[in-house]
């Protein structure tokens, strides 16, 4: 195991546009009392956090991102089955991703969803269903039915529709993971460095019921929740405010939290189910055990 001298979470959002409420970042050091959110006043934009992460991260961050780093990939061999242009990892996926929706700005990814091929994969824009999605909730990754096992509610990167959906984000995210530079490793389909800024991809749900919080109420919008919650993982929160908070700025603070609480624990870097291939292909769920 290595040490970090920071721990950052990124409440990601997949919406259309440059500018996201749905966007907030905190950051906590080793020995601060509690997380501080960056610019919480701000609307941050994607590029906004890819240039953070480059230029202002400390240099020996683990960096949390709520979104899913991938596809499913081991439950049918392959991203797009059936499609002999499907990528064979997932730095070839995000390449692809960030290839065909180059002429979006902020980051989107109509292109790549709208594709003849990959758009038959999808249910996507208004509840259309593409032919090649299966019946059900959609395909899963390991990570996600590792932690429905948790008692967790993970949803399908492959469905775009619905209030619960994380596929846009996640494709999102995926074209500023292809665009960070290679020093910043990406966990797992990177190995953990000995120094330097490592990104990993969190569930903030985990975040929450590690905070005594439980997935049916892993929200929370009022400051002396967030501060119980953050109490719970060893913070020491004196100067927070009172009232309402966004469920945005409380994922980010509590999901840094528990970061630092938890990053040492071997297990969580080496899971049951994630193998090699599972690694490259897929990725994983920090905290997912």
């Amino acid at each position: 195991m290595r040490d970090f001298s920071h721990f950052a979470a990124v409440d990601w959002s997949g919406a259309a546009g440059e500018f996201h409420r749905g966007i907030a970042v905190a950051i906590i050091g080793g020995q601060e009392d509690a997380p501080t959110l960056l610019r919480p006043d701000h609307r941050w934009s994607r590029g906004q956090v890819l240039e953070w992460i480059i230029t202002q991260c400390p240099p020996d961050t683990l960096i949390g991102f709520d979104m899913g780093q991938s596809l499913p990939f081991a439950d049918a061999g392959a991203f797009f089955p059936q499609w002999p242009n499907s990528p064979p990892d997932a730095r070839s996926l995000w390449a692809m991703v960030d290839s065909l929706c180059a002429g979006e700005p902020h980051l989107g990814v109509n292109a790549f969803v709208d594709h003849a091929e990959i758009s038959r994969h999808f249910r996507r824009h208004g509840n259309r269903q593409g032919d090649l999605f299966p019946a059900g909730r959609g395909r899963m990754r390991v990570t996600e039915l590792a932690q429905a096992a948790m008692g967790a509610n993970p949803t399908s990167n492959f469905s775009l529709v619905g209030a619960a959906q994380v596929g846009k984000g996640s494709l999102a995210g995926m074209r500023l993971f292809h665009r960070l530079p290679r020093d910043i490793a990406i966990w797992p389909m990177d190995p953990l460095p000995p120094r330097g800024k490592v990104v990993v991809e969190i569930y903030t749900t985990i975040a929450a019921m590690a905070a005594g919080r439980s997935a049916r109420a892993s929200k929370i919008r009022d400051w002396d929740e967030l501060a119980r919650a953050l109490f719970a993982l060893g913070c020491r929160p004196a100067d927070l405010p009172s009232g309402p908070v966004t469920d945005h700025a409380a994922d980010a603070m509590i999901t840094a939290a528990w970061l630092r609480t938890h990053s040492a624990r071997p297990e969580l870097w080496r899971p049951k189910a994630l193998t090699p291939q599972i690694a490259l292909t897929e990725g994983w769920t920090f905290g997912a055990v």
